[in-house]
């Protein structure tokens, strides 16, 4: 599903979230507390977004490492990438990277794709240094009118018929070895709120992150409870 999208990803996270999800991103980086010199793994990278926004903070000599296990989306994520940040595969139940390799690991707009959340998270936790930060950058959903309404008219009706709309207007709908039709992109994007529904509230995603070795875990909402950014801290005696 992942590579069947990655065409639209970019284009449908701008239209999806009026381009606020560069700003959102932004905030992610600066949760992971990282500077010059620092070594950052972003999980679930997709095409690569917050790892280049992480790469900012860590260049000259630090380095991001994007990890996904979409060959498509890494393919895009490669064509952006510049000094200081590459891309590989990985499975994020299971990361090919020693213990306390790196100084935070975030996952933005991903952890909700997870197989096991608990397991994502340990690991995440796993291959963070003591001291060292895992941020969460995930969709979640308001409780409070008249944003709940909006959000699940938007969700659940308007972004599928978008999703089928874009692929329509970027030609990927042509049949063939390498075309993608219209009713796969619409199904995709109808996985997308039923992936929110599914994903903890932030109170018990923030347990959950407590339940997996950190500490100090916090949380912020943004754009009025669309979306949070939650971190915690990798205690001394954790790796």
């Amino acid at each position: 599903m992942f590579d069947r999208i990655a065409g639209v990803y970019d284009l449908m996270n701008t239209a999806m979230t009026a381009g606020l999800h560069r700003r959102w991103r932004v905030r992610a980086a600066d949760e992971a507390r990282v500077g010059p010199g620092g070594h950052v793994l972003d999980v679930a990278t997709g095409t690569g977004d917050l790892a280049l926004e992480l790469a900012r903070r860590v260049a000259p000599a630090g380095e991001v490492l994007g990890a996904d296990f979409s060959e498509a989306m890494l393919e895009r994520a490669r064509r952006k990438a510049t000094a200081g940040v590459r891309f590989e595969w990985a499975d994020a139940m299971q990361l090919p990277y020693p213990d306390a390799a790196f100084d935070a690991a975030t996952v933005g707009f991903g952890a909700r794709n997870f197989d096991d959340l608990a397991r994502g998270l340990a690991e995440m936790a796993r291959v963070v240094r003591p001291g060292g930060r895992v941020v969460v950058l995930e969709i979640t959903t308001p409780t409070r009118p008249p944003l709940s309404l909006f959000y699940r008219v938007w969700f659940d009706r308007l972004v599928p018929l978008l999703g089928r709309g874009l692929s329509a207007l970027l030609g990927a709908v042509a049949r063939g070895p390498g075309g993608v039709r219209r009713a796969q992109i619409a199904d995709a994007y109808a996985y997308l709120p039923r992936s929110v529904k599914r994903f903890p509230a932030p109170d018990a995603l923030a347990a959950a992150m407590r339940a997996a070795g950190l500490e100090d875990v916090g949380y912020a909402l943004l754009a009025g409870g669309i979306v949070a950014i939650h971190a915690g801290t990798v205690p001394p005696g954790q790796a």
